[in-house]
């Protein structure tokens, strides 16, 4: 299964998360507060304990914005890796330079931050890289290009975050737009509404 392209709000509806995590997105299912579809507003039956852990892998794959196959790629990565896997596995999620660059408030949403990168407007330690799962170190330095820094809308989205502020485990500088990755957050340090525990279990059955 390839990712995922269609209507985020009819996703979020589904899931009955913000996976986007926008303000648009949060009016839109404070509006229709039921899965999409003519059936949504029915009684659901209670689902089985494979389900809960399927939707709860499902939440985790769309929030992050990856296919099928990269996100199972990084659980078994995350597994063979010393500690608890399901911390291990959020932080190689976090990692993700697309992450990185909607961390900081560079984009508005990781599908934008993907396209961001995707269109070389991201510098890292001053090279310009265009994959959205490069993998960012403690001590990298993020930038937007020279030639980005006049998009308006990464100026708005810089403008927007000001009042939201970075996380701890980052630095950015609004005005020069650079940023540095000081250290791979703790699970206390990253805020998604997942189980990560259910996707362990979904990937162990």
């Amino acid at each position: 299964m390839g990712r995922y392209r269609g209507p985020v709000v009819k996703l979020c509806r589904r899931e009955g998360v913000n996976l986007v995590e926008t303000p648009k997105a949060q009016k839109y299912m404070e509006r229709r507060p039921y899965p999409p579809g003519e059936h949504g507003q029915r009684r659901r039956r209670r689902p089985s304990d494979y389900g809960v852990r399927l939707r709860e892998k499902q939440k985790l794959r769309f929030i992050y914005n990856l296919s099928e196959k990269q996100f199972a790629n990084l659980f078994n990565e995350a597994s063979r890796k010393e500690g608890a896997t399901g911390e291990v596995f959020l932080q190689l999620l976090e990692r993700r330079l697309d992450n990185v660059v909607y961390r900081m408030g560079i984009a508005h949403t990781r599908r934008q931050a993907r396209q961001f990168v995707a269109h070389g407007h991201i510098l890292v330690n001053g090279r310009r890289v265009d994959i959205p799962s490069y993998r960012i170190k403690p001590g990298d330095e993020i930038a937007v290009a020279e030639r980005a820094k006049k998009n308006a809308h990464i100026k708005e989205n810089v403008e927007e975050r000001k009042r939201g502020g970075t996380p701890g485990w980052l630095d950015f500088d609004t005005e020069s737009l650079k940023g540095t990755f000081n250290s791979v957050p703790s699970r206390e340090d990253i805020s998604v509404p997942v189980n990560e525990l259910q996707v362990i279990e979904y990937y162990s059955r």
